[in-house]
């Protein structure tokens, strides 16, 4: 089992930046590939990044590549998720994943431990 537990987010205007973290407890939190998503309201639930477990591959969707980056500290059992550039559309609820496999996933089934959360608004 991995717990998460997801900090950072806020309110923040446009053109503003946040860092998001993601704290992880129970099994060894370099074991295992982890990824960031987001529910805008109203939306479905879409990937925002992910990184493999070395931290030598990451991905982005196309809508935060070259403002987003993911990020993790194995030694300190955390991920990041650096948010630069940030738009009105950013705003929605942030959750890191964590999945089994040594690589990338891009689809939420892919995934086993979820966070609980944390609101990003951004403001025009």
């Amino acid at each position: 089992q991995v717990q998460l537990v997801e900090s950072g987010g806020g309110l923040v205007q446009a053109g503003g930046s946040l860092r998001l973290s993601c704290a992880a407890s129970g099994r060894t939190f370099s074991s295992y590939g982890m990824g960031w998503f987001r529910q805008p309201p109203g939306k479905e639930r879409e990937f925002v990044a992910a990184i493999s477990w070395s931290g030598g591959i990451t991905y982005y969707a196309d809508s935060v590549k070259g403002r987003f980056t993911i990020s993790r500290n194995n030694a300190e059992n955390t991920g990041y998720l650096q948010m630069n550039s940030l738009k009105p559309e950013d705003t929605a609820v942030y959750y890191c994943a964590a999945h089994g496999g040594s690589g990338i996933a891009v689809r939420g089934f892919q995934y086993n431990y979820w966070g609980q959360g944390t609101q990003v608004t951004v403001s025009s």
